[in-house]
């Protein structure tokens, strides 16, 4: 036979593997591979019967050996039987209810109105350091409630065009509306003598005083913004409550 001009030979390679010589070899390669992965102690459908030889109880075959076993697991038809026996399962067994979601109470009340405030701006002639004292008045605030505070910068409101030069003082209390005021973008002075807050329970007023830090001269300073009333200092209330 002219192996030389045969389709696929090569002179000195031997004849084309035919089809059977192929499967085999590869169920030999599956064989191998399933013997390095499987556990068939943890097979629940592997069973070795009386006879020394080896049954699959899903597909209900028999095998020789553990390699030719394990060969049948990865073919076709085994798997299919999984994905059948997993789907009949799936189907039978009772659907069990989703875990519970941890509820949070959402607090509701009715809001009053906005607090009145008082707003006096400071400086200390030794040091030239601008300080701002805030006073809030919550006659009507809830019972067990402390008012809160926080800094907002200017792109987390939605009230102005965001402008980096200004930052937002809020307040709130329940069931007062959320006020808030507009401030230079400065860095703040966190020392106790120069940043603190008192929540005066019998007065029902709350004070929150702070100082900007001391910056070299670099130009132009920001300006404190103007407002109806230049004593009592800037009032656009803002609607976003501090966390």
């Amino acid at each position: 036979m002219d192996f030389q001009h045969r389709p696929g030979g090569k002179t000195g390679g031997g004849g084309v593997a035919s089809w059977a010589e192929t499967n085999r070899d590869r169920r030999e390669r599956l064989r191998q591979l399933a013997l390095e992965t499987i556990d068939l102690a943890k097979d629940p459908y592997f069973m070795k019967n009386h006879l020394g030889s080896y049954e699959c109880k899903l597909c209900l075959t028999l095998h020789n050996n553990e390699g030719s076993y394990l060969a049948h697991t990865q073919g076709k038809k085994h798997q299919s039987n999984l994905a059948r026996r997993a789907a009949k399962e799936a189907n039978d067994s009772p659907s069990l209810p989703a875990p519970a979601k941890a509820r949070v109470d959402i607090k509701k009340f009715v809001k009053i109105g906005r607090p009145g405030y008082r707003v006096t701006k400071q400086l200390d002639p030794e040091l030239n350091q601008q300080s701002l004292l805030f006073q809030i008045d919550y006659p009507e605030i809830g019972e067990n409630i402390v008012p809160r505070h926080r800094f907002m910068s200017a792109y987390e409101q939605k009230i102005e065009p965001p402008d980096r030069r200004w930052q937002y003082l809020l307040f709130a209390a329940e069931p007062y509306e959320t006020i808030g005021f507009k401030v230079p973008s400065r860095e703040v002075d966190k020392t106790e003598e120069k940043f603190w807050t008192l929540w005066n329970k019998e007065a029902k007023q709350f004070f929150l005083q702070f100082a900007f830090k001391v910056e070299p001269p670099k130009g132009s300073v920001p300006k404190f913004p103007g407002g109806p009333n230049a004593e009592t200092g800037p009032q656009p209330p803002q609607q976003n409550t501090p966390n």
